[in-house]
């Protein structure tokens, strides 16, 4: 990865709604525009994301999505999430670009970050120069229910278990039950929901344990927050219609792209990458033979820096 690096610029995008988004600019400002969409929903942003870009090539802009990071107000303390859906990032992403006075940038995206991305270039391909997507995820049932309704149970029995305990001995959807929890006012109640959901996640996202990633996922107040953002927008099924941003990958022919995707990937598996790549004309894809989701892992990172760095010019 590039050196570490601070924002010479940030501040928080009013969008009109209460809600006050944050944003940051790293790297050069007189560089290529390119936007980072983390993941989740929820996780926001950290500062090793800024080190994914050559730093005197690339005006790199990053921003905590709606309810998380340092945005405000955090869904940690709040849980009305009604003015948090897909469609309102999108809208904040172009309040933010004109904002900034970019014409076009590349759009930069892994896991729910690559579900943005190609929602937002979807609605607005003009003003997307390239897509670097990673960890392909777009909403549809099939994703959902692998992850969240049982099926990588197969693969990690003792760590479902962990997932399914706050739920145990109810009937239903394990989502819908979940949101139930995490909507209680009861930090008895919504706490060890947010903190179980949460650790699935980071205990499941790498080809190798983590115990280091796991704890991240685990502080109450991060998992509060990326529990309630992510079990929200999985309920509403991202506000898509089933399929879409498969069946809309054609309005992306012209933007040029690169697919990167763990070949061991449990939480979002290959086939999405796949499919979107037969899907989406002229994407290269660049399946990590021996890598799971995170970012961070070698080869996922290595191709991730080869992407940026060719568009970088």
């Amino acid at each position: 990865m590039y050196p570490e690096i601070e924002p010479h610029t940030s501040g928080h995008l009013d969008t009109g709604d209460g809600n006050l988004v944050y944003w940051e600019e790293c790297g050069n400002p007189d560089g290529k525009p390119v936007v980072f969409l983390h993941g989740g929903p929820g996780g926001g942003c950290s500062p090793s994301h800024r080190r994914l870009f050559d730093p005197s090539a690339y005006r790199i802009v990053l921003f905590d999505q709606r309810g998380c990071g340092r945005s405000l107000p955090h869904a940690s303390t709040t849980g009305d999430l009604s003015l948090n859906t897909t469609w309102h990032l999108v809208a904040d992403m172009e309040l933010l670009r004109e904002s900034l006075g970019i014409s076009r940038w590349q759009v930069f995206g892994g896991s729910w970050g690559s579900t943005l991305a190609l929602a937002y270039a979807e609605k607005h391909p003009d003003h997307v120069s390239e897509l670097v997507l990673r960890g392909i995820f777009t909403l549809r049932s099939s994703e959902v229910d692998w992850y969240y309704r049982g099926g990588a149970a197969n693969l990690f029995p003792d760590l479902w278990e962990k997932f399914t305990a706050p739920i145990a001995g109810l009937d239903g959807d394990p989502v819908e039950l979940y949101a139930k929890l995490l909507s209680s006012p009861d930090p008895e109640v919504h706490g060890p929901a947010a903190v179980a959901w949460s650790t699935w996640e980071g205990a499941t996202v790498t080809l190798l344990p983590r115990p280091e990633l796991v704890a991240e996922f685990a502080v109450p107040e991060y998992a509060l927050a990326f529990a309630r953002i992510e079990n929200h927008y999985f309920v509403n099924n991202g506000w898509f219609e089933e399929g879409q941003l498969i069946r809309d990958a054609t309005r992306l022919a012209d933007i040029p792209g690169v697919i990167v995707q763990g070949r061991y990937d449990i939480a979002t598996p290959a086939v999405s990458a796949w499919d979107l790549h037969k899907a989406w004309p002229g994407s290269e894809l660049v399946i990590v033979p021996d890598a799971g989701h995170a970012y961070d892992e070698p080869g996922i990172l290595a191709a991730l820096l080869e992407a940026t760095d060719r568009f970088r010019d």
